[in-house]
């Protein structure tokens, strides 16, 4: 019988966003790659403490529970490490009863090359030219920060999203870097009706959409929102947008231009995306945050 994941929400991820591999890590800068090999072959035994990425894998997994039969949500582990090496983060997985059972271990080469293959809808990784590599090859990506903040501990999962870059493409973006805002909001006004083209995690956020319909309005463990440096009348040309793309939104917030730290806090995101690393890093100290390094502001 064929096997597939089609129809499915397929999320990769590498082994230093589920687990804290920060000692393992200091281990190869410090002393190169064969004391690295040694040391996670003497410490194979020990399990890894739950890494940046870990609680949201945990609300994932968490869905299939919910939904009962065959699993709607499939996890995958990419990994530069060796099989050999990577037995240490497979005996963390079975510690922690997380159901990964598929992954790449690529032996210190990318594995951005498999995010394809396995028909994931997003990559998570610390790794930036991975993520870059993930992108260039129209997978959702992101470089994953650290953050101070503990998750919220529950089972619904909260993804937001910034527009322009990331769920839009960034040619809007691009009018405001080149010629000023004045001239953005004319013509975002102007364009009212005219759909932005898609950016790298449309197809992300239409799968999502695609499980959440599994649920009823009132059970669904899954929430979506838009926060955006947008404001009116640059607004309707993302509900449009939107609305053309059948692809529906549960929450969205305009802030015309205001940080987006406290409103992520207060929406009480489990994860935010965002093209531009300056808005990343601020609102990493509210909520765990990718940077998606696509676009003009990271030409």
């Amino acid at each position: 019988m064929t096997v597939s994941l089609s129809g499915k929400l397929v999320i990769a991820i590498s082994s230093r966003v589920l687990f804290d591999l920060s000692e393992s890590d200091r281990v190869f800068r410090e002393e190169g790659l064969d004391a690295y090999s040694q040391h996670q072959i003497a410490h194979e035994g020990e399990v890894l403490a739950p890494g940046e990425a870990f609680p949201l894998v945990q609300k994932l997994l968490r869905i299939n529970e919910k939904l009962g039969g065959e699993p709607r949500v499939e996890v995958i582990l990419l990994s530069r490490n060796s099989a050999d090496t990577g037995l240490r983060v497979f005996n963390s997985i079975e510690h922690y009863k997380l159901s990964i059972t598929r992954a790449a271990f690529c032996g210190g080469e990318s594995p951005y090359r498999y995010v394809a293959p396995f028909g994931c809808h997003l990559f998570l990784s610390t790794h930036a030219e991975d993520v870059r590599n993930a992108l260039a090859h129209g997978v959702a990506a992101a470089t994953l920060l650290s953050s101070p903040k503990t998750q919220r501990d529950d089972d619904e999962l909260r993804f937001a999203f910034d527009g322009d870059a990331v769920i839009f493409s960034d040619e809007a973006e691009k009018i405001f870097k080149f010629e000023g805002l004045d001239a953005f909001t004319k013509s975002e006004k102007a364009a009212a009706k005219n759909p932005l083209n898609a950016g790298p995690f449309k197809n992300f956020l239409a799968a999502l959409q695609s499980l959440q319909a599994e649920f009823g309005p009132a059970k669904c463990p899954i929430r979506t929102a838009l926060v955006t440096a947008r404001a009116a009348p640059a607004h309707e040309r993302v509900v449009m947008t939107l609305r053309e793309w059948n692809i529906r939104i549960d929450e969205s917030v305009f802030l015309g231009g205001l940080p987006k730290g406290e409103f992520l806090r207060a929406y009480g995101a489990d994860v935010f995306f965002d093209d531009q690393q300056q808005h990343c890093e601020s609102a990493s100290v509210h909520v765990a945050t990718g940077h998606v390094p696509h676009g003009v502001a990271n030409d």
